[in-house]
């Protein structure tokens, strides 16, 4: 044999180019059907998910057991993968809307600027009072659920899931008319060239497609869209600023002239009533930080942050914005009450107070905004009632296959379910839905409204177990500063924010123009809510034969993240001890 053909031998094991190039084909091959299966394998139910057959018996023999729904409730598999800076912009931005910018303007139009800036300050510390103690219990309990769960827990079962499902149709019956709402929006450029149906398709596909990327999605999208609103917000404080000491192109020297003239008041104390309603309604879905408590990677560090934030953003935002406004447009003009629907930018008082000062361009930046907010609370809509859907589900208070979880902590079938609703809109959007959607609007009229009353009441039994069983105020990793004085503060203005919204509703302002069927149309537009809940209370009370929850018998341990919280929490005051006054100082407020 040559030496050419001893090498020839000897390489023989080397692939050919073509032989190559099949191996290449079949990697790739291999590759795409490696990353099919892993894609479709995160869509199956976690291994780990072990909730309670539904009809399972308590140790007391009641078909619903308040310890099991506790213990799925915090075990639930749900991704943990909110960061602490998620949480902060929920918290500072994740409820500035359509309330702020556009409802601020019917509320201006019938308080005036007074009853606006009286309203607005004592719903804002009533919701502070409530949010401080959410975050106390969902530091220490960061189940799903959240607030839902702990009206289970510490007041009575039957209430829990009359709760829960009252907070999940809120937010299902919000998302059709949000995405409207951006839709109108549009409309400000629009003018009709484009079908509305082309935007509601690209608005659903873009709300969902957000929560399909799980919690992280979620976060990272409300991280983005709070952003843009604070740094909006924070902006027409400054141009506003300008604008009422002469600054504007068109306009000189306002200061508080339109406070005497036409006044700071109207209609009266009716007129303030209806201005709680409204600024009641502004304010909904700041509760959504402790429903994140349960996706959060460390709630204990990252929610008393959060928490704190909601005072900032309620001076801030809400109380230094809408004073502004009360200073920039007189509650006389007509443009206040010519909206459309509650996205609409030209009855927003924002865009009235820059167009009046002749700045041109920026009303079309203000309606950008608005969008975004619509936007916002639609993206919201489907993780609040997706979540409360899971989180009933897995207490056995709704259908089983509502607490499907993937193994990307995904609740598929609740997600799902929540974006269906959305493609309502294209029947709203089309003009033929009549006063049938707005009646179901109506279903949530009152949704946020008793959720923060019920985290009041749940926050002040829950320290009378806390006590009564034998722990301390220094066991628990973050306190409500107000305490329970401030839930018991949060409780009452809610209810008598509920008195004024039955006042307002059975005799309106204008309710002498109003014809004896528009008045009943009326009061129960304003008030569907309760007996809803009251549908859903009692039959329930009555079918699990349910008793409201005595503090000794109350389960105070069932959820805690922590198993050595004690010396954790000696740890960190230790640690914050050693702190200068300056941090200390700035640790009570942020």
């Amino acid at each position: 044999m040559t030496r050419y053909e001893k090498e020839r031998n000897n390489l023989s094991f080397l692939p050919t180019s073509s032989s190559l190039q099949t191996l290449v084909h079949r990697d790739s091959k291999a590759s795409r059907q490696t990353f099919l299966v892993r894609t479709l394998d995160d869509f199956r139910r976690d291994p780990n998910r072990h909730s309670t057959p539904k009809g399972a018996l308590g140790a007391d023999g009641k078909v619903f057991n308040p310890k099991n729904a506790a213990q799925n409730t915090a075990d639930s598999p749900l991704a943990r993968r909110l960061k602490s800076r998620h949480l902060q912009m929920i918290a500072i931005g994740g409820s500035i809307g359509t309330g702020l910018f556009v409802g601020s303007g019917s509320a201006l139009a019938y308080g005036g600027p007074g009853s606006l800036l009286i309203a607005f300050s004592l719903i804002g510390s009533m919701l502070y009072c409530t949010v401080q103690a959410l975050g106390e219990m969902a530091v220490l309990f960061p189940v799903a659920g959240s607030f839902a769960a702990y009206s289970t827990r510490f007041l009575d079962p039957a209430w829990g899931f009359a709760m829960g499902w009252n907070y999940a149709l809120n937010w299902l019956v919000t998302l059709p008319l949000e995405i409207v709402g951006a839709t109108l929006t549009i409309e400000y450029w629009n003018h009709g060239i484009i079908s509305n149906d082309a935007w509601v398709t690209l608005f659903v596909v873009l709300i969902i497609s957000i929560n399909l990327f799980g919690v992280k999605g979620y976060g990272e999208a409300e991280f983005v869209f709070s952003l843009i609103k604070v740094i909006a917000i924070v902006g027409f404080i400054i141009l506003g600023i300008i604008m009422n000491v002469g600054g504007g192109p068109d306009s000189g020297y306002i200061g508080g002239r339109y406070w005497n003239d036409p006044g700071a008041f109207n209609y009266g104390f009716k007129g303030l009533c209806s201005v709680f309603v409204t600024a009641a309604f502004s304010f909904a879905g700041t509760e959504l930080v402790g429903l994140a408590a349960a996706e959060t990677a460390n709630p204990r560090k990252s929610l008393p942050k959060a928490v704190k934030q909601v005072f900032w953003r309620i001076c801030l935002f809400y109380v230094v914005s809408l004073t502004i406004v009360g200073l920039l447009v007189p509650y006389t003009n007509p443009r206040l009450l010519n909206g459309t629907s509650s996205a609409d930018a030209s009855a927003s008082p924002f865009v009235i107070s820059i167009e009046n000062a002749g700045i041109n361009i920026l009303p079309s930046i203000m309606n950008v905004i608005i969008m975004i907010s619509v936007l916002s609370v639609g993206n919201s809509c489907i993780y609040g009632s997706s979540r409360v859907l899971a989180a009933l589900a897995e207490q056995g208070q709704a259908p089983q296959i509502l607490a499907y979880i993937d193994r990307k902590g995904r609740p598929l079938v609740a997600i799902g379910f929540a974006s269906a609703f959305g493609f309502i809109a294209y029947i709203a959007g089309s003009g033929r839905f009549g006063d049938a959607f707005y009646w179901m609007l109506a279903i949530s009229g009152l949704s946020s409204i008793l959720t923060w009353g019920s985290i009041c009441l749940a926050h002040i039994r829950f320290r009378r177990a806390w006590k009564l069983q034998g722990h301390s105020l220094d066991e628990l990793a973050f306190r409500s500063q107000p305490g329970v004085i401030g839930s018991w503060i949060g409780f009452i203005f809610n209810v008598l924010v509920l008195a004024a919204q039955f006042w307002t509703g059975f005799a309106p302002i204008e309710f002498g123009l109003l014809s004896t069927h528009a008045r009943i149309k009326n009061f129960f537009r304003a008030y569907l809510t309760v007996p809803i809940i009251i549908c859903c209370y009692i039959p329930y009370k009555l079918y699990y034969r349910t008793k409201i929850v005595r503090a000794r018998d109350m389960d105070v341990k069932t959820g805690i993240r922590q198993l050595n919280i004690v010396e954790l929490i000696a740890d960190e005051r230790a640690e914050r001890e050693r702190w200068p006054r300056w941090k200390k100082i700035y640790n009570v407020f942020c």
